[in-house]
């Protein structure tokens, strides 16, 4: 009888078949980037004061300067006021009593806004999120991140079901469908639905498409080929502030970002399944044809003995929730690791959707912040290597905490160096993110690695869709949302000393294997892939690395 694991040796663990897998799986990743940010670019702030027709309506003959002043108050530094117009006086009233003010009862704009700048269409100016509404930019992105735990909840169960293909392909179609349709909605409101409704696509195929190649990918190359995959997604935020310079116009922002989802159409012939996947439903013909044709492009030779002995996969014992609560030791890891995981998707999104604050231009802080995530990615591999799992994920925490705090002491006035610090954050936060998977997968034993992974990636969703409402904060002080973002970091990342260390490790496989006691493993430290490896021995291969990997 014979394991995958040992047809997968033989027709190679990591050659050209999975490496055009991780090409084909980098090309959608790519793509998400625009789904995730693009709305940053769509609500940027504009110039706007009240709409009031009457004074147009009235035969004045004033130059559009004295019908402003007439109009609407001015704020403390002289400007017009966004949100507030003079009540209109009434019929009877005279030139003078108008342009002295006498009628200067205030009231909240009632006939809309105009926006002197004259902007290219954006959801901004076209749905005017401006004033009492202006919470719904915020709100909106909050829906947007609600999407991506509910579509965590939805496709990981339909992953195991139907297939990894099958799901990545109704995801694709998804993109394109939901996409190109978000481009010519009406209101703010079905926009926000269509937002909810892709964004649970997007988070779906993070699990699928890491879940397939993962089950494809050898022990000794499956966490650099992870990492290099993520890379794409990283990749996509440079082109995104491209593409938003370039098409300033909202809707045709839209559809250019999404469209191009069509030319994947070939991922129906080019996609292969995951044969582990087919072994686990006892399909073996389909499972056989699928590892002959990775042989056949790897340029192996597979024994037809080894062939024809392969056996169905067997999924290993898994516990529930609650085991998680019971051991005090695993009560005590798995409360540290929400906290981390909340505080990793707070500092990341809250860095990432203020993008725009920094004073400096936005296109070139998108590209930059793009750019850092690539060598944050991969240097968190040598990280861990090099301080182990413990203490570069303190370090990471904490260093982004302190620049998130540090922006809050510079002044306005120097946005050079408030970019660099939120750089800095930016790469502390990532390499973080990435470390989180690692460490967590390795500090679950195996019979309920599955159902951790599973709930700190519901916390990592929670933390997404609170960081948007942070923002709010700003109302009633400036510094308040940097504060958030930076010092709950740090205390998560002190609470990180209360973990073992688990570089060089044996992964544990059951909770009794938690308590204390030597472990002749533990003395010499193996490469990072093979130490990881068995993190997918879960119930479902692969799924150590999934649940939410594009943040």
């Amino acid at each position: 009888m014979a394991q995958f694991s040992e047809v997968l040796a033989e027709i190679g663990d990591f050659s050209r078949f999975q490496i055009q897998m991780m090409i084909l799986l980098s090309l959608p990743s790519f793509l998400t980037a625009f789904y995730m940010f693009a709305q940053v670019f769509m609500v940027l702030d504009e110039t706007h004061y009240c709409s009031v027709a009457w004074v147009r309506n009235h035969t004045l003959n004033l130059s559009a300067a004295e019908q402003l002043a007439v109009s609407v108050p001015l704020d403390a530094a002289g400007n017009p006021e966004p949100c507030l117009m003079f009540r209109p006086p009434p019929d009877n009233a005279s030139l003078e009593d108008i342009l002295s003010h006498r009628f200067n009862e205030t009231q909240p704009c009632e006939m809309g806004w105009d926006y002197p700048e004259k902007r290219h269409p954006s959801l901004m100016n076209e749905f005017n999120l401006v004033c009492d509404r202006k919470p719904l930019k915020e709100t909106s992105q909050s829906v947007y991140m609600a999407g991506l735990l509910v579509g965590a909840l939805i496709f990981g169960p339909l992953c195991d079901w139907i297939g990894r293909r099958a799901t990545i392909l109704v995801q694709l179609l998804l993109f394109a469908l939901l996409g190109l349709t978000t481009a010519f909605m009406p209101s703010f409101e079905l926009y926000m639905v269509l937002r909810f409704a892709v964004a649970t696509a997007v988070s779906g195929y993070a699990i699928s498409n890491v879940t397939l190649l993962a089950e494809w990918v050898g022990p000794s190359w499956r966490t650099q080929a992870l990492v290099l995959a993520q890379c794409a997604f990283s990749l996509g935020q440079m082109a995104l502030a491209g593409l938003a310079y370039g098409i300033r116009n909202w809707r045709l922002f839209q559809i250019a970002g999404t469209a191009p989802v069509l030319l994947l159409f070939f991922y129906f012939w080019a996609l292969p399944e995951s044969a582990r996947w087919l072994l686990t439903q006892g399909r073996f013909e389909e499972a056989k044809r699928v590892i002959q044709k990775a042989a056949s492009v790897n340029r192996r030779k597979l024994r037809p003995e080894l062939l024809s002995q392969l056996v169905m996969e067997k999924t290993g014992p898994s516990g529930n929730a609650l085991d998680l609560f019971r051991h005090p030791q695993l009560r005590k890891v798995t409360l540290i690791l929400f906290l981390v995981w909340f505080v990793d998707s707070l500092g990341y999104y809250g860095l990432s959707l203020q993008v725009g604050d920094f004073g400096f231009d936005i296109y070139m802080t998108q590209l930059i912040f793009g750019a850092v995530e690539v060598p944050a990615r991969c240097s968190s591999i040598f990280m861990m290597q090099r301080f182990g799992r413990k203490w570069s994920q303190l370090g990471t925490l904490v260093l982004g905490g302190l620049m998130c705090i540090a922006i809050i002491f510079v002044p306005a006035d120097l946005p050079v160096v408030v970019t660099v610090l939120a750089v800095v954050g930016k790469f502390a936060t990532a390499a973080g993110f990435t470390i989180s998977y690692v460490y967590s997968a390795e500090l679950f034993p195996t019979i309920i690695r599955q159902t951790g992974m599973g709930l700190v990636g519901i916390f990592s969703r929670i933390g997404g869709i609170i960081t948007p409402l942070v923002i709010l904060l700003e109302e009633y002080h400036t510094a308040l949302p940097m504060l958030v973002y930076g010092s709950l970091p740090i205390g998560a990342g002190l609470l990180c000393t209360l973990l073992p260390e688990t570089r060089g490790q044996a992964l544990k496989d059951t909770i009794e294997d938690l308590e204390p006691g030597p472990d002749p493993q533990s003395l010499k430290s193996a490469p990072l892939g093979k130490e990881t490896a068995a993190s997918g021995r879960a119930s479902s291969p692969g799924v150590a690395f999934v649940n939410s990997t594009y943040f």
